[in-house]
């Protein structure tokens, strides 16, 4: 069984400040947290080397990026060896913005963002349905993305 890192109320409010703002000082914390910057230190850092903060991104509109379409994609394999040598064959499309290995109808179902739908027609006739690995694919389009929030600490 896997053993989770222990964390306690100081690090829960230090992360759910940070996944706010990632860009929040410590001593901005310090200060609400009535604890030292030098602890919130510590604590970032105990829970980086954790890997609980598994690292800083910018996140970006992809609708003002030019990125019109987002759909999931349901992927059955011809094998299930296939898995590995498919997953490096995704990992080459741009297209594709995140991918899981599933039970039920799909082996793999991937999250893509094309410009347009014609641009998906693309990708998935020429890239995705060419991957040899790949027997058949179901698409289905997001209409729009009502949440979109990361995990409680």
């Amino acid at each position: 069984m896997t053993q989770h890192p222990r964390i306690d109320d100081l690090d829960r409010d230090i992360l759910k400040a940070l996944m706010h703002d990632a860009r929040i000082p410590y001593a901005e914390m310090a200060k609400r947290f009535n604890v030292s910057p030098a602890t919130v230190h510590v604590r970032v850092e105990k829970m980086r080397t954790s890997e609980i903060i598994t690292g800083t991104e910018v996140m970006v509109n992809p609708k003002l990026l030019g990125y019109d379409v987002c759909c999931f994609i349901g992927i059955n394999l011809n094998a299930a060896r296939d898995y590995h040598s498919a997953i490096e064959k995704l990992k080459e499309l741009d297209e594709v913005v995140e991918a899981y290995y599933t039970t039920g109808a799909y082996n793999i179902f991937v999250k893509l963002m094309c410009h347009s739908i014609e641009e998906l027609q693309y990708v998935l006739i020429d890239k995705l349905q060419a991957i040899d690995e790949v027997q058949s694919t179901e698409t289905l389009i997001s209409l729009q993305n009502p949440i979109n929030r990361n995990v409680k600490p």
